[in-house]
């Protein structure tokens, strides 16, 4: 491999612990739903989650932290049973949105989904989706068409004979309700 143009997962993670910080007014109780145990997307958008609550959000407890393996299924069933097992939860992130779908849909059908504040990722059509519906407060996107300027252009500068980085890191943004598509 010449270079690797992808997502930085870590800054999304951090992307999202900021919005949730935030939202909560830096004080609360959350749960995040983890992606696959050992890949890449999983361990980087925790750990920059996880980092920024932190050292920025310490008055932010992380009450539960279970792995729902980027299933929406998954995610509904492990949050039925976070939701029976927290009588307390202000805001929940999930390592994608498929996740955050399914733990929103265990909150609504518990009748607590309107003291959740949802934060997912990937920002995918249904997130979007929700994101208008005002279920779920944030997702962050990824960039596919800046990914693919980026691997055109570090190809190009690559087959020039010039020197290319081997990661280049692309940024993310956050989809809310004021800049929703």
């Amino acid at each position: 491999m010449i270079s690797h143009v992808a997502s930085d997962n870590v800054a999304g993670g951090k992307l999202a612990a900021q919005y949730l910080c935030e939202a909560l007014e830096g004080a609360g109780k959350v749960v995040e739903l983890e992606g696959i145990a050992g890949t890449s997307a999983a361990r980087d958008r925790g750990q920059g989650f996880n980092e920024y609550m932190s050292q920025e959000c310490s008055g932010v407890e992380i009450v539960a932290k279970q792995t729902a393996n980027f299933n929406r299924a998954e995610g509904l069933t492990v949050f039925e049973n976070i939701l029976q097992a927290q009588p307390e939860i202000d805001g929940t992130f999930a390592h994608n949105d498929e996740m955050i779908l399914g733990a929103i849909e265990a909150a609504e059908a518990a009748g607590r989904a309107e003291t959740i504040i949802f934060v997912g990722f990937d920002a995918v059509d249904d997130a979007l989706q929700a994101v208008r519906d005002e279920k779920l407060a944030a997702t962050v996107a990824q960039q596919p068409a800046e990914m693919g300027r980026l691997g055109v252009e570090v190809a190009i500068r690559y087959l020039s004979g010039e020197q290319v980085e081997s990661y280049i890191p692309v940024d993310l943004s956050l989809v809310t309700l004021e800049n929703v598509p």
